[in-house]
């Protein structure tokens, strides 16, 4: 199948941008805009918002049409299939299969100073109404908080015993976020502690594909909740029993 973006009528290929530019907002700078458009290949670009913000700065919101179409059948993404279990069902399962309690660790790690991932799936108070992993029976969470660097992490996973690591991270400029993921899969390669733990990692631009990509075992991006990262996370536990 065959499809392009639409505004008014199926495949018209209309679309917005906007983005900012390091000049002053006035007709050279409105000029400068629609040609950057035009080599983003859009069709007919027409500002349609410009704005000046301060220091010679600018900004500037953009309509035009996308002539290009993509064969929607030929993309393969890797998801997570797992079908996330209500806790009460995880607190059955962890009984049944387990004669002890999960340990899971979770911080957000580096210089990351955000708290609002990792709190929603780990404090007991949860969010929108998903409670977190305190208040299950039979995992025993440990919120590390912010800034929690990755030698200390790898650290207190190792003293905890942990069974699962969470890792949250914002996204930051240059793909420091990135750089910090990695260098964790390669401290837990080097303590030979990779392969004893489901690592996870979470955040607003994280996806499945790529924490794959980084060498983890998955990823959890906005709107998930705490049923769905520990549905996977027992489920690869007792996978990994077999």
């Amino acid at each position: 199948m065959k499809i392009k973006p639409y505004g008014d009528t199926l495949n018209d290929g209309k679309v917005q941008v906007s983005f900012t530019l390091p000049i002053e907002k006035n007709q050279k700078g409105i000029a400068a805009a629609k040609q950057i458009a035009k080599s983003m290949g859009l069709l007919d670009p027409a500002v349609v918002h410009a704005e000046s913000i301060e220091n010679g700065f600018s900004f500037y919101i953009l309509y035009g049409s996308f002539g290009k179409e993509i064969d929607f059948d030929s993309i393969h993404v890797e998801e997570i299939t797992t079908k996330a279990l209500s806790r009460k069902e995880l607190e059955k399962i962890i009984e049944q299969e387990f004669d002890r309690e999960i340990i899971f660790v979770g911080a957000s790690t580096g210089t990351d100073a955000h708290t609002v991932g990792i709190d929603a799936i780990m404090n007991m108070k949860g969010f929108a109404g998903h409670y977190g992993l305190e208040r299950y029976q039979g995992i025993q969470a440990y919120n590390l908080g912010s800034q929690v660097q990755n030698e200390e992490f790898v650290r207190i996973a190792r003293e905890k015993n942990a069974d699962v690591l969470l890792v949250s991270q914002t996204v930051t400029q240059k793909d420091v976020h990135l750089k910090n993921l990695v260098e964790l899969v390669e401290l837990l390669e080097a303590e030979k502690l990779r392969e004893k733990v489901i690592l996870i990692a979470g955040g607003a631009r994280i996806t499945h594909e790529l924490a794959k990509e980084l060498g983890y075992d998955a990823g959890f991006g906005p709107g998930s909740f705490a049923e769905d990262v520990a549905t996977f996370a027992i489920t690869e536990l007792i996978k990994r029993k077999q």
